[in-house]
């Protein structure tokens, strides 16, 4: 399973309106749930946000992988939410999040599919020329076709 295998342009919002981490999550957890992925949003959530206060999911240059396994889960997928305003999200560079990246993992791919996936997001995302162009799409396509190269 590859990134551009989970991405589906239904669940790419290139606008949004959150002004805090959890809001975002919650809205990218919105797209997860009104696309089929979820069977229950709020505790998909909860096991998301159980994640994030282990540690930090932003690993700098304005980019964020949560990601939560869960029973709730019914296909291993991703939302991606780009925000209109950059976010708070205690990164490791200490700067703040415009690009998220919501892996929804399935508790069967939960050992060896999710550690694949966060480690080919955290690869194309290492690159400043793709985090550029992330930035700088302008459709879900876009964003599908750079995940994709």
């Amino acid at each position: 399973m590859t990134v551009s295998d989970v991405l589906r342009n239904d669940r790419i919002e290139l606008h949004l309106k959150s002004d805090n981490k959890e809001d975002a999550l919650k809205e990218l957890t919105e797209l997860l749930y009104e696309s089929g992925a979820l069977t229950d949003k709020d505790a998909f959530l909860n096991d998301v946000l159980s994640r994030e206060s282990v540690s930090t999911t932003g690993i700098g240059n304005g980019i964020a992988i949560p990601h939560g396994k869960s029973a709730n889960v019914l296909e291993t997928t991703a939302a991606i939410g780009r925000c209109d305003k950059p976010l708070e999200w205690e990164s490791m560079d200490d700067n703040p999040v415009s690009f998220i990246v919501l892996l929804a993992v399935n508790e069967n791919d939960r050992t060896g599919v999710h550690v694949k996936l966060l480690s080919q997001m955290a690869r194309k995302l290492a690159s400043e020329e793709t985090c550029k162009r992330l930035v700088d799409a302008k459709t879900a396509e876009e964003i599908r076709t750079i995940f994709s190269e």
